[in-house]
């Protein structure tokens, strides 16, 4: 599956999940590791956790499958490795502490889209 489409499904799977503030970042010439980096946040371990599945789940019926998963089970900063692609889903304390958006700051934004998250994280 293409960067574009894998973005795109992401981009659905955490808006069907209320996910906070998503950011598209064209990571080309400033990481090795990936292309783009999708970046996006829950209220509760619950919600970031709901959010993944979400984005699995759509990414899947397209036939894509993470090369690798890291954080599933604390639920607090999980990465998907889709190659190209780089998707972070934070629990919102932790993207504000990590600040990856700050780290990369160079790296142009793709896509905002402010979103308001559930307040208690249900997703």
């Amino acid at each position: 599956m293409e960067s574009k489409r894998i973005i795109e499904a992401a981009v659905e799977g955490a808006r069907e999940k209320k996910a906070g503030r998503i950011v598209v970042m064209d990571m080309r010439g400033l990481s090795p590791a990936a292309d783009y980096f999708f970046i996006t946040s829950g209220a509760s371990v619950r919600q970031v956790q709901a959010i993944v599945d979400e984005i699995l789940d759509r990414l899947a019926r397209g036939g894509a499958v993470p090369k690798r998963q890291e954080g599933r089970a604390e639920g607090r900063w999980i990465v998907l490795d889709y190659l190209d692609v780089f998707i972070h889903v934070f629990l919102r304390e932790a993207r504000d502490y990590y600040r990856l958006e700050s780290l990369w700051g160079d790296a142009p934004r793709l896509l905002e889209i402010e979103e308001e998250e559930s307040k208690n994280g249900d997703g």
